[in-house]
């Protein structure tokens, strides 16, 4: 199985980043095809205590590479990558990781 990992810095608006978020974006992730599970979290703290570097972590689960590769080769699949511009104002990295 093959987990794509988007971890989101801190928006300048971070109602607006949630309005977005929740009535475009998510829509836009569950079109995606091959698309096995969706998970989102909003960062709330850190083992030390300090300010999280991170907002929120959103994974989606694919079979394997193969098929994240053939989902991202479609509109329906490059629609959420194309999107996070509009509202990602604290930026977005995104990790490709094989589970084991």
């Amino acid at each position: 199985m093959i987990k794509l990992t988007v971890l989101y810095g801190h928006p300048e608006d971070p109602a607006a980043f949630e309005k977005h978020f929740d009535e475009r974006h998510i829509p836009l992730v569950e079109k995606m095809p091959n698309l096995r599970r969706f998970e989102k979290a909003l960062v709330v703290a850190t083992p030390d205590g300090s300010p999280p570097p991170y907002y929120r972590v959103v994974e989606l689960y694919f079979d394997s590479e193969e098929e994240l590769q053939a989902s991202m080769a479609t509109p329906e699949g490059r629609a959420p990558g194309e999107d996070v511009p509009n509202y990602a104002t604290g930026g977005a990295t995104v990790l490709i990781a094989a589970l084991d």
